[in-house]
């Protein structure tokens, strides 16, 4: 093995300029890859983080007539009964600006614990509404502005527009608006809430504190809620990814093709050097150390070169259009499990295109090349 070490290194260094074309090759495809799925990752966590703005992370719905009482968990940090019906929201046409129509979920909420819309200030009050930034849009309302907002039953409320939020979900932003639980229930027709809406310390644990709930409410998590969203990041995500993977593959084939062209050049050599009692496996060895050799310091410097650049990207993030989206800028989320997996296929991906000229080495026989 030492000997295939150093003939490895030998031939390596003998053609400095296409190892160096290689490395670099391999290392800014990786790189590449790397800085894009945590540009994809932070955008996906910061869109989530988002949209739970406006989202319980838990919802528990009553199984029967009566709403049981909301019992305690550790993980729980506020909650309050709801019902939620769908509207329609209408606005009366004034001097300068005309009327103002359009569907909505309107989410009504119950005194309960703590907040369970923070960043929504506080709950509205009888009488009151907040809405969805694209849904106040569509209806120009404005603060202070009165709606009627009608039910499927021809039941008619007015609500006196008293705040608007945004999450840069536009499906939030343009369909939900939240007013008191007394409002929804008599465009229902119905007492008593439908169940609870719940905020959680971790919403990433919804899913397992959801089961501690799951004897005495029907339950859905944000990501039940959502799932379309999360599906089309993750399709999104794996698209990416694919497409960069491809520098990856064109920067090994590549390599394999220098290793070929070598393999031809030194023909003569290697027949001598068989010829001279080195056995098959180790002129085979040869072209396998380069190719790792190739793939371990070319996926090390995509290492390196990501790392830096995501870094870049987080203290100076790229600018993100504020009417689309609620992150202005695009945040950097790195995940070192990611990274190794990537890491290790590249890696693996070089070293496979290296089989090829390993195999035109293996078939060269010295009696054929001497005579």
């Amino acid at each position: 093995m030492g000997f295939a070490f150093f003939l490895a290194l030998r031939y390596l260094f003998r053609r400095k300029t296409q190892t160096l074309i290689g490395l670099f090759g391999i290392g800014v495809g990786v790189a590449v890859l790397l800085t894009a799925l945590s540009l994809a990752n932070g955008f996906t966590t910061g869109l989530i983080r988002s949209s739970l703005k406006a989202l319980p992370h838990l919802v528990l719905f009553r199984l029967g007539q009566a709403l049981p009482p909301m019992p305690n968990h550790p993980e729980v940090e506020a909650w309050a009964p709801f019902s939620a019906t769908k509207a329609l929201l209408t606005r009366r046409a004034e001097p300068g600006r005309g009327a103002g129509v359009d569907f909505a979920t309107l989410v009504g909420l119950g005194p309960g614990k703590g907040q369970v819309y923070p960043e929504l200030g506080p709950p509205p009050r009888p009488g009151e509404v907040v809405l969805g930034s694209a849904l106040a849009q569509s209806l120009s309302a404005f603060l202070g502005d009165e709606l009627q907002a009608f039910s499927a039953s021809q039941t008619r409320i007015p609500l006196k527009v008293v705040g608007r939020f945004r999450t840069g979900n536009y499906l939030l932003d343009s369909s939900y608006a939240f007013t008191a639980l007394k409002d929804v229930e008599k465009l229902l027709g119905e007492d008593g809430p439908l169940g609870y809406q719940v905020r959680l310390k971790d919403p990433w644990r919804a899913k397992e504190v959801a089961r501690a709930f799951s004897d005495r409410f029907f339950v859905q998590t944000w990501q039940d809620a959502q799932r379309t969203l999360l599906e089309q990041l993750a399709l999104q995500k794996e698209v990416l990814s694919l497409l960069l993977f491809l520098i990856v593959v064109v920067a090994a084939l590549g390599v394999a093709n220098v290793m070929v062209l070598f393999v031809v050049e030194k023909t003569p050599e290697i027949a001598l050097l068989r010829a001279m009692g080195a056995s098959r496996g180790q002129v085979a060895a040869v072209f396998a150390l380069q190719g790792i050799l190739l793939g371990g310091m070319g996926v090390g410097l995509g290492n390196l070169l990501g790392l830096l650049l995501s870094l870049s990207l987080a203290q100076r993030p790229v600018p993100l259009p504020g009417d689309l989206y609620f992150l202005t800028h695009l945040p950097v989320e790195i995940r070192p499990a990611e990274w190794a997996r990537v890491s290790a296929l590249s890696f693996f991906t070089v070293v496979l295109a290296s089989v090829l000229p390993l195999l035109r080495a293996w078939r060269i026989r010295p009696g054929v090349v001497l005579r």
